[in-house]
Protein backbone atom coordinates (compact mmCIF):
# COMPACT_ATOMS: atom_id res chain seq x y z
CA UNK A 1 0.00 0.00 0.00
CA UNK A 2 2.84 2.77 1.03
CA UNK A 3 4.34 1.37 -2.50
CA UNK A 4 1.25 2.48 -4.34
CA UNK A 5 1.10 5.85 -2.28
CA UNK A 6 4.69 6.32 -3.46
CA UNK A 7 3.99 5.90 -7.03
CA UNK A 8 1.44 7.65 -7.20
CA UNK A 9 2.84 10.81 -5.17
CA UNK A 10 6.08 10.26 -8.00
CA UNK A 11 3.67 10.42 -10.66
CA UNK A 12 2.07 13.79 -9.44
CA UNK A 13 5.39 15.40 -8.74
CA UNK A 14 6.93 14.48 -12.20
CA UNK A 15 3.24 15.93 -13.74
CA UNK A 16 3.75 18.92 -11.91
CA UNK A 17 7.38 19.78 -12.76
CA UNK A 18 6.18 18.78 -16.94
CA UNK A 19 3.51 21.79 -15.97
CA UNK A 20 5.64 24.51 -14.84
CA UNK A 21 8.66 23.31 -16.88
CA UNK A 22 8.48 26.61 -19.21
CA UNK A 23 6.31 28.60 -16.66
CA UNK A 24 7.00 32.35 -16.12
CA UNK A 25 8.72 32.94 -13.18
CA UNK A 26 7.25 37.25 -12.88
CA UNK A 27 6.01 37.89 -9.50
CA UNK A 28 2.70 38.95 -11.54
CA UNK A 29 1.95 35.15 -12.94
CA UNK A 30 2.42 34.18 -9.25
CA UNK A 31 -0.10 36.31 -8.34
CA UNK A 32 -2.28 35.15 -10.80
CA UNK A 33 -1.45 31.72 -10.48
CA UNK A 34 -2.58 31.94 -6.28
CA UNK A 35 -5.38 33.56 -7.29
CA UNK A 36 -7.08 31.32 -9.75
CA UNK A 37 -5.91 28.66 -6.68
CA UNK A 38 -7.87 29.73 -4.08
CA UNK A 39 -11.02 30.63 -6.29
CA UNK A 40 -10.68 26.63 -7.12
CA UNK A 41 -9.94 25.38 -4.02
CA UNK A 42 -12.72 28.09 -2.32
CA UNK A 43 -15.15 26.79 -4.84
CA UNK A 44 -14.08 22.72 -4.26
CA UNK A 45 -14.92 23.46 -0.80
CA UNK A 46 -17.92 25.87 -0.77
CA UNK A 47 -19.80 23.46 -2.68
CA UNK A 48 -18.21 20.25 -0.98
CA UNK A 49 -17.23 18.57 -4.68
CA UNK A 50 -15.53 15.79 -2.61
CA UNK A 51 -17.75 13.13 -0.15
CA UNK A 52 -14.97 12.94 2.68
CA UNK A 53 -17.05 9.89 3.63
CA UNK A 54 -16.70 8.29 0.30
CA UNK A 55 -13.62 6.06 -0.86
CA UNK A 56 -11.27 8.74 -2.91
CA UNK A 57 -13.22 9.55 -5.91
CA UNK A 58 -12.04 9.93 -9.90
CA UNK A 59 -13.31 12.68 -11.55
CA UNK A 60 -13.38 12.85 -15.23
CA UNK A 61 -12.11 16.16 -16.22
CA UNK A 62 -13.47 16.97 -19.43
CA UNK A 63 -10.41 19.03 -22.27
CA UNK A 64 -11.90 21.21 -25.60
CA UNK A 65 -8.41 22.47 -26.03
CA UNK A 66 -9.32 25.50 -24.82
CA UNK A 67 -8.28 28.09 -22.48
CA UNK A 68 -10.69 27.26 -19.40
CA UNK A 69 -10.12 23.51 -19.90
CA UNK A 70 -6.25 23.83 -20.00
CA UNK A 71 -6.04 26.14 -16.93
CA UNK A 72 -8.86 24.04 -14.87
CA UNK A 73 -6.69 20.58 -15.61
CA UNK A 74 -3.53 22.65 -14.92
CA UNK A 75 -5.27 23.94 -11.61
CA UNK A 76 -6.66 20.82 -10.43
CA UNK A 77 -3.12 19.26 -11.13
CA UNK A 78 -1.49 21.83 -9.11
CA UNK A 79 -4.01 21.74 -6.05
CA UNK A 80 -3.36 17.64 -6.31
CA UNK A 81 0.48 18.48 -6.06
CA UNK A 82 0.03 20.44 -3.09
CA UNK A 83 -2.10 17.89 -1.16
CA UNK A 84 -5.26 19.96 -1.24
CA UNK A 85 -7.13 17.63 -3.69
CA UNK A 86 -7.59 13.93 -2.68
CA UNK A 87 -8.81 12.46 -6.15
CA UNK A 88 -7.77 10.76 -9.02
CA UNK A 89 -7.54 12.58 -12.37
CA UNK A 90 -8.28 11.20 -15.98
CA UNK A 91 -8.36 13.60 -18.44
CA UNK A 92 -11.03 12.87 -21.48
CA UNK A 93 -11.54 14.84 -24.96
CA UNK A 94 -13.73 13.93 -26.81
CA UNK A 95 -13.41 14.16 -30.63
CA UNK A 96 -16.65 15.40 -32.18
CA UNK A 97 -15.37 14.89 -35.65
CA UNK A 98 -15.17 18.68 -36.52
CA UNK A 99 -13.44 19.73 -39.93
CA UNK A 100 -9.50 20.23 -39.62
CA UNK A 101 -9.84 19.27 -35.73
CA UNK A 102 -5.88 18.79 -34.64
CA UNK A 103 -6.36 15.06 -33.60
CA UNK A 104 -3.17 15.40 -33.01
CA UNK A 105 -2.48 18.68 -30.26
CA UNK A 106 -4.45 16.95 -26.68
CA UNK A 107 -2.66 13.22 -26.83
CA UNK A 108 0.94 15.07 -27.30
CA UNK A 109 0.47 17.36 -24.81
CA UNK A 110 -0.87 14.71 -21.98
CA UNK A 111 1.63 12.47 -22.80
CA UNK A 112 3.92 14.93 -22.35
CA UNK A 113 2.48 15.92 -18.64
CA UNK A 114 2.69 12.11 -18.05
CA UNK A 115 -1.15 12.77 -17.27
CA UNK A 116 -3.95 9.40 -17.38
CA UNK A 117 -6.26 10.20 -20.59
CA UNK A 118 -8.72 8.85 -22.85
CA UNK A 119 -9.68 10.28 -26.08
CA UNK A 120 -12.93 9.15 -28.03
CA UNK A 121 -13.98 9.79 -31.38
CA UNK A 122 -17.59 10.34 -32.05
CA UNK A 123 -18.91 12.11 -35.28
CA UNK A 124 -21.39 14.19 -33.62
CA UNK A 125 -20.89 17.03 -36.16
CA UNK A 126 -23.13 15.23 -38.85
CA UNK A 127 -26.07 14.64 -36.67
CA UNK A 128 -26.09 18.20 -35.56
CA UNK A 129 -25.05 19.66 -39.23
CA UNK A 130 -28.09 17.55 -40.38
CA UNK A 131 -30.72 18.34 -37.65
CA UNK A 132 -29.80 22.15 -37.21
CA UNK A 133 -31.06 24.42 -40.51
CA UNK A 134 -28.25 26.29 -41.87
CA UNK A 135 -27.22 29.84 -40.53
CA UNK A 136 -28.50 28.89 -36.87
CA UNK A 137 -26.26 27.60 -33.76
CA UNK A 138 -25.03 24.06 -33.32
CA UNK A 139 -24.17 24.67 -29.57
CA UNK A 140 -27.45 23.73 -27.89
CA UNK A 141 -27.70 20.42 -29.78
CA UNK A 142 -23.71 20.25 -30.02
CA UNK A 143 -23.59 20.44 -26.06
CA UNK A 144 -26.31 17.89 -25.13
CA UNK A 145 -24.74 14.90 -27.34
CA UNK A 146 -21.61 15.77 -25.99
CA UNK A 147 -22.78 15.45 -22.55
CA UNK A 148 -24.25 12.21 -23.20
CA UNK A 149 -20.96 10.56 -24.41
CA UNK A 150 -19.26 12.07 -21.39
CA UNK A 151 -21.83 10.40 -18.57
CA UNK A 152 -21.15 6.99 -20.50
CA UNK A 153 -17.63 7.56 -20.34
CA UNK A 154 -17.31 8.37 -16.91
CA UNK A 155 -19.39 5.29 -16.33
CA UNK A 156 -17.35 2.69 -18.41
CA UNK A 157 -14.26 4.94 -16.48
CA UNK A 158 -14.95 4.34 -12.98
CA UNK A 159 -15.69 8.05 -12.20
CA UNK A 160 -18.14 9.73 -9.85
CA UNK A 161 -18.26 13.05 -11.66
CA UNK A 162 -17.31 14.69 -15.21
CA UNK A 163 -15.57 18.12 -14.18
CA UNK A 164 -15.62 20.76 -16.44
CA UNK A 165 -13.67 24.36 -17.04
CA UNK A 166 -16.34 27.00 -16.72
CA UNK A 167 -16.14 29.90 -15.17
CA UNK A 168 -18.03 33.07 -13.32
CA UNK A 169 -18.37 34.68 -16.77
CA UNK A 170 -20.06 31.55 -18.25
CA UNK A 171 -22.76 31.53 -15.73
CA UNK A 172 -22.84 35.48 -15.94
CA UNK A 173 -23.87 35.17 -19.63
CA UNK A 174 -26.02 32.18 -18.84
CA UNK A 175 -28.00 33.95 -16.71
CA UNK A 176 -28.49 36.49 -18.90
CA UNK A 177 -29.15 34.73 -22.07
CA UNK A 178 -31.97 32.85 -19.69
CA UNK A 179 -33.38 35.86 -18.35
CA UNK A 180 -33.57 37.62 -21.37
CA UNK A 181 -34.15 34.66 -24.24
CA UNK A 182 -35.45 32.24 -21.49
CA UNK A 183 -37.99 34.00 -19.32
CA UNK A 184 -36.33 32.14 -16.38
CA UNK A 185 -34.06 32.75 -13.52
CA UNK A 186 -30.87 30.50 -13.61
CA UNK A 187 -27.51 30.15 -14.51
CA UNK A 188 -24.73 27.30 -13.92
CA UNK A 189 -24.30 25.83 -10.65
CA UNK A 190 -20.75 24.93 -9.64
CA UNK A 191 -22.28 21.32 -8.61
CA UNK A 192 -25.32 18.70 -10.14
CA UNK A 193 -26.05 15.78 -9.89
CA UNK A 194 -27.55 14.66 -12.93
CA UNK A 195 -30.96 13.08 -13.52
CA UNK A 196 -30.30 9.27 -12.86
CA UNK A 197 -28.69 10.48 -10.06
CA UNK A 198 -25.22 8.11 -10.24
CA UNK A 199 -22.85 11.27 -11.53
CA UNK A 200 -22.05 14.96 -10.78
CA UNK A 201 -21.07 18.24 -12.99
CA UNK A 202 -19.00 20.17 -11.15
CA UNK A 203 -17.52 23.53 -12.10
CA UNK A 204 -14.41 23.85 -9.48
CA UNK A 205 -13.14 27.45 -11.81
CA UNK A 206 -16.86 28.71 -11.37
CA UNK A 207 -15.19 31.83 -8.79
CA UNK A 208 -12.99 32.64 -11.59
CA UNK A 209 -12.57 35.24 -14.26
CA UNK A 210 -12.46 35.00 -17.52
CA UNK A 211 -10.00 37.57 -17.92
CA UNK A 212 -7.42 35.73 -15.62
CA UNK A 213 -7.82 32.17 -17.29
CA UNK A 214 -6.84 33.78 -20.59
CA UNK A 215 -3.65 35.63 -18.96
CA UNK A 216 -3.05 32.34 -17.19
CA UNK A 217 -3.66 29.85 -20.69
CA UNK A 218 -1.04 32.86 -22.46
CA UNK A 219 1.32 32.62 -19.82
CA UNK A 220 1.42 29.09 -19.71
CA UNK A 221 1.44 28.40 -23.86
CA UNK A 222 -1.01 25.97 -23.85
CA UNK A 223 -1.56 24.45 -26.76
CA UNK A 224 -5.35 26.03 -27.73
CA UNK A 225 -7.36 24.65 -30.51
CA UNK A 226 -10.08 27.30 -31.42
CA UNK A 227 -13.86 26.21 -31.02
CA UNK A 228 -15.20 28.10 -33.66
CA UNK A 229 -14.04 25.02 -35.95
CA UNK A 230 -17.65 24.02 -37.00
CA UNK A 231 -18.14 27.66 -38.27
CA UNK A 232 -21.58 27.92 -36.33
CA UNK A 233 -19.92 31.05 -34.13
CA UNK A 234 -20.98 34.49 -35.47
CA UNK A 235 -23.78 36.05 -34.11
CA UNK A 236 -24.25 33.77 -31.03
CA UNK A 237 -26.90 35.08 -28.69
CA UNK A 238 -23.66 34.18 -26.26
CA UNK A 239 -21.51 36.45 -27.69
CA UNK A 240 -23.97 39.49 -27.81
CA UNK A 241 -24.49 38.46 -23.52
CA UNK A 242 -20.89 38.68 -23.55
CA UNK A 243 -20.55 42.52 -25.26
CA UNK A 244 -22.96 43.75 -22.74
CA UNK A 245 -20.81 42.61 -19.68
CA UNK A 246 -18.10 43.93 -21.77
CA UNK A 247 -20.00 47.22 -21.74
CA UNK A 248 -21.50 47.12 -18.54
CA UNK A 249 -17.48 46.44 -16.88
CA UNK A 250 -16.33 49.07 -18.93
CA UNK A 251 -18.48 51.88 -17.60
CA UNK A 252 -18.84 50.04 -14.25
CA UNK A 253 -15.55 48.24 -13.21
CA UNK A 254 -16.23 45.44 -10.62
CA UNK A 255 -19.36 44.93 -12.19
CA UNK A 256 -19.17 41.18 -12.98
CA UNK A 257 -18.18 40.60 -9.44
CA UNK A 258 -21.63 42.16 -8.14
CA UNK A 259 -23.61 40.40 -10.43
CA UNK A 260 -21.72 36.95 -9.63
CA UNK A 261 -22.30 37.81 -5.71
CA UNK A 262 -25.79 38.41 -6.61
CA UNK A 263 -26.27 34.72 -7.90
CA UNK A 264 -24.82 33.66 -4.51
CA UNK A 265 -27.61 36.06 -2.59
CA UNK A 266 -30.25 35.03 -3.44
CA UNK A 267 -33.46 36.26 -2.01
CA UNK A 268 -36.37 34.11 -2.41
CA UNK A 269 -38.95 36.08 -0.86
CA UNK A 270 -38.36 38.77 -2.95
CA UNK A 271 -39.30 37.10 -6.49
CA UNK A 272 -42.53 36.30 -7.95
CA UNK A 273 -42.33 32.66 -7.95
CA UNK A 274 -45.32 30.83 -6.46
CA UNK A 275 -43.72 27.40 -6.30
CA UNK A 276 -41.39 29.23 -3.88
CA UNK A 277 -42.96 31.78 -1.62
CA UNK A 278 -46.64 30.57 -0.49
CA UNK A 279 -48.11 33.50 -1.19
CA UNK A 280 -51.72 31.86 -0.63
CA UNK A 281 -50.74 31.69 3.17
CA UNK A 282 -49.78 35.55 3.16
CA UNK A 283 -52.42 37.22 5.49
CA UNK A 284 -51.45 39.91 8.22
CA UNK A 285 -52.57 37.88 11.64
CA UNK A 286 -56.17 39.04 12.56
CA UNK A 287 -56.62 39.05 16.84
CA UNK A 288 -60.18 40.73 17.01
Amino acid sequence: MAADGSFQQDTIEASFAALYAGAPTSVSFRKLRKRILRQAQEAISAYRMIDRTAARPRWLVCLSGGKDSYSLLAALLDLQWQGALDVDLLACNLDQGQPGFPKHILPAFLEGLGVPFRIEAKDTYSIVTEKIPEGKTYCSLCSRLRRGHLYRIAREEGCSAIVLGHHRDDALETFLLNLFHGGTLSAMPPKLLNEEGDLLVLRPLIHCAEDDLAKFAEAMKFPIIPCDLCGSQDGLQRAAMKRMLDEWEMKAPGRRATMWRALQNVKKTQLADAALNDFASLFPKNDA
